[in-house]
């Protein structure tokens, strides 16, 4: 499993988010404080604080860095 830090803080970004996550058959999960949101769900996404950065659990390792060049313009260091 991955963890990475990233930021939506905006309606385009969060839905640009959601389409780049299920491309993938990995699971992602997005955590933030004590609540677990299933990062290809946009509800759950917009039930969270998006005004912080928040936890993105990548599962599986098959291919990360793949991953991790989609995701690149939500990842904050």
């Amino acid at each position: 499993m991955k963890k990475v830090k990233i930021s939506l803080n905006s309606i385009d970004k969060v839905k640009a988010f959601v389409n780049d996550v299920t491309k993938f058959d990995t699971d992602f999960d997005l955590v933030s404080g004590r609540y677990v949101i299933d990062a290809k769900s946009i509800m759950g996404i917009f039930s969270l604080d998006l005004s912080k950065t928040i936890d993105l659990n990548i599962h599986g390792d098959e291919n990360i860095e793949q991953v991790l060049s989609v995701l690149k313009p939500y990842i904050v260091d």
